[in-house]
């Protein structure tokens, strides 16, 4: 068996009495990365607030690292190494670019090493070295991105979750950061869930895809047998 980080089992979830989410079951293992993909209000964004702690579920498990986290804090999910990147980067406008990266230092680790990462970040992404100063709400959309992304590293993530990273960018940004995604799951170990509406761009940097419709997953499998599957053709790639 290979080393999983997070496997979630059975989960559902509820808002009051609506459920929304039915005996979903995924994993996701150590340097992996997975798609969750479908079409808009199907259940993807309230899966992964699930997995970061944002919403507890009324039923199923949720193991991070082999640690059942189930109706635990979001604080306890980022202690276990868990870092979301919500949709629609979510900055602080009025704090410097560099405020917002240092933000994404909750930690004492993430703290002691907030230079390294901050080098890092500038190697990724020049323009923020540039900007550091500037502030965070007079960025483009896609330099917000490289923005939201980069302070989900500063916390030194062992499962980052981003969510529709893609939306409203221009492809050649959205391909730089998947890029530097998959480089660093590669050579780093770190495990990410992938969120997307764009299903093919999804499936060519994942390893795995899961298609989620009505808040059920419905088709999974690798990503090349998602981009084969004739009902995921028909229904998400214009075939």
């Amino acid at each position: 068996m290979a080393d999983r980080f997070l496997e979630v089992t059975d989960l559902e979830v509820k808002y009051g009495d609506i459920q929304v989410i039915w005996k979903e079951s995924f994993y996701v293992d150590r340097g992996e990365i997975i798609a969750i993909v479908g079409s808009n209000g199907t259940g993807k964004t309230t899966t992964v607030s699930a997995c970061a702690g944002l919403i507890h579920p009324c039923g199923g498990s949720i193991k991070v690292a082999g640690t059942e986290m189930a109706g635990q804090t979001a604080r306890k999910y980022i202690d276990q190494g868990v870092t979301l990147v919500p949709e629609g980067r979510q900055l602080f406008p009025e704090m410097t670019v560099l405020e917002n990266l240092e933000m994404g230092c909750t930690s004492k680790e993430a703290r002691a090493k907030k230079k390294e990462s901050l080098e890092k970040v500038f190697a990724w992404f020049p323009k923020l070295k540039d900007r550091a100063k500037q502030l965070a709400g007079s960025l483009s959309g896609g330099e917000q991105q490289m923005v939201a992304f980069s302070r989900g590293m500063m916390q030194l993530p062992r499962l980052l979750i981003m969510d529709e990273p893609s939306l409203g960018l221009a492809p050649n940004i959205v391909d730089n950061i998947f890029a530097i995604s998959k480089s660093i799951a590669q050579d780093e170990g770190l495990s990410i869930i992938l969120v997307e509406q764009d299903v093919r761009k999804a499936l060519k940097v994942a390893d795995r895809g899961y298609v989620i419709e009505n808040g059920r997953i419905t088709i999974q499998g690798s990503s090349q047998q998602l981009l084969n599957d004739p009902e995921v053709k028909k229904a998400y790639l214009g075939f």
